[in-house]
C-alpha cells in the first residue's frame, strides 16, 4: 500500500500518522454519520433528503447535535486507524522479506491489505492507478485510491447498515408483540417490501460523502505525516 520508502520509517512514525488520519477523518466527516443515521431511522416513503435532514437536525436541535456523541467514536478512531497503518507497514516489510520482494507488487498489496484489516477493493484501486511521478501525482493516487475504495465499499455495505440503524434504533415492543427488526436479512426483506427497495441504500449520500472522500483524507494525511517524519528524521528516511 505504501511506497518502499515509506516502509523504512519505525513502527511508531506509522502508528502516530494513523492515529492523526483517524482524528482528523472523523472530525471532518462526523456531522454526515449523524445524518445519515437519521435519514435509515426514517420509515417514511417520502425522505427530505440530505439537506433537508441536515436542516432539520441544525433548525430543530442545533449545531451541537450534529457532533453529539462524538466522544466514543472518536476514541476508537485513533487506535483503530493507528494499529491499521502500522500493520499495514508492518505485513509489507514482512512480505517483501518473505518472498525476496523488493518492491511492493498486486499480489503481496492484496495479502498484505488482508492481514491489515483492510479490504480488498481499497487495496487493488491504487495498484492499478498509473506510477506518479511527482508527489502531487502520489497525492492525487492516494485520494483517488481511497475515494474510489471507500465508494465502492459503501455501495455493497449500505443495505446492511440501514438495517443495523434500524435494529439499534427499534424500541421495547409491547407485551405480546415482537420486534419488527430483528435479524438481519428478514430485516432487508421487511424493509424492501414496505418502503421499496431503493429504501435499502436510505443514507446512502450522507454515508458516501464521508467514506469515500474520508479514504481520501485519510491517505492524504497519513501521506503527509509521514513525509513530515522522513524530513524530521533525515537521511536514511528521506
Amino acid at each position: 500500500m505504501y511506497e518502499t520508502e515509506t516502509s523504512a520509517l519505525p513502527f511508531w512514525a506509522n502508528f502516530v500518522a494513523g492515529a492523526i488520519a483517524g482524528v482528523t477523518e472523523i472530525l471532518t466527516f462526523y456531522p454526515l454519520d449523524v445524518v445519515k443515521t437519521r435519514m435509515q431511522l426514517d420509515t417514511s416513503t417520502k425522505s427530505v433528503g440530505l439537506v433537508g435532514t441536515f436542516r432539520t437536525i441544525v433548525a430543530q436541535e442545533g449545531v451541537g447535535r450534529l457532533y453529539r456523541g462524538l466522544g466514543p467514536p472518536l476514541l476508537l478512531e485513533a487506535p483503530k486507524r493507528a494499529v491499521k497503518f502500522a500493520a499495514n507497514d508492518f505485513w509489507s516489510k514482512t512480505y517483501r522479506e518473505l518472498f525476496n520482494k523488493k518492491e511492493m507488487n498486486q499480489s503481496l498489496s492484496i495479502l498484505t491489505g488482508l492481514s491489515a484489516g483492510a479490504t480488498e477493493s481499497f487495496v487493488v484501486f491504487r495498484s492499478m492507478l498509473p506510477k506518479a511521478d511527482t508527489p502531487q501525482g502520489t497525492l492525487m493516487n492516494n485520494f483517488i485510491s481511497g475515494t474510489v475504495g471507500g465508494f465502492v465499499g459503501t455501495a455493497i455495505n449500505t443495505p446492511f447498515d440501514v438495517v443495523k440503524s434500524r435494529i439499534q434504533g427499534a424500541s421495547k415492543p409491547a407485551p405480546g408483540q415482537v420486534l419488527k427488526y430483528n435479524w438481519t436479512y428478514p430485516a432487508l426483506v421487511t424493509i424492501a417490501r414496505e418502503e421499496g427497495v431503493r429504501a435499502l441504500w436510505k443514507g446512502f449520500t450522507p454515508k458516501v460523502l464521508r467514506l469515500a472522500p474520508g479514504g481520501g483524507v485519510l491517505l492524504l494525511v497519513v501521506e503527509f505525516t509521514l513525509s513530515s517524519f522522513r524530513t524530521m528524521l533525515g537521511p536514511p528516511y528521506m
